[in-house]
């Protein structure tokens, strides 16, 4: 796992019942008497940096997909993947990862209306940084990723996927 268990965990888990458990045990420590309540907000006792290794740290998955984002990471902060492989994206790899994605599924949409019920489309995009492709129907097409860089990465998600991922890659940083 490497650099994924690091940053990402083995398993993606709720924040939310992280947390928690993280208010819980700073609940005892902070209070004289476990009865009495904090004299403070506990969330206000943690200091900025856990707050921002709870807040801001995304892992989202589902069927053949997942995409996370770790700012606190040194430099690969965004991963994507299936439930078979994951990769580790720099920032500006991830926005092109998300940017051109979005910009695919927009032209497949605006493609749709002039295709007959059978025929199928392939589109590509691509930046400096990587390639993609969609293929197949516009209510079902596959996506493909292509690393321009270094490291020498292809990638692929069923159409049964890429919805989900589609969804999750737009709405990745807005928390």
């Amino acid at each position: 796992m490497g650099m994924f268990a690091e940053h990402f965990g083995e398993k993606p888990r709720p924040y939310r019942a992280l947390l928690r458990f993280v208010e819980y045990k700073l609940y005892l420590s902070i209070s004289p008497c476990p009865l009495l309540p904090a004299p403070l907000p506990l969330f206000t006792a943690l200091p900025l940096r856990l707050k921002n290794q709870f807040m801001e740290r995304v892992l989202k998955s589902g069927t053949g997909w997942r995409i996370g984002w770790n700012p606190n990471a040194p430099e690969f902060k965004g991963l994507v993947g299936t439930d078979d492989w994951a990769i580790e994206l720099t920032e500006s790899e991830l926005n092109d990862f998300c940017r051109l994605l979005t910009q695919l599924a927009d032209t497949i949409k605006q493609v749709a209306t002039e295709l007959m019920d059978d025929e199928k489309i392939a589109c590509e995009a691509e930046s400096d940084l990587l390639w993609m492709e969609v293929e197949g129907y516009p209510q079902a097409y596959s996506l493909r990723l292509i690393l321009n860089t270094g490291r020498c990465v292809e990638g692929a998600w069923n159409a049964s996927a890429v919805e989900g991922l589609l969804q999750a890659a737009g709405m990745l940083k807005v928390f």
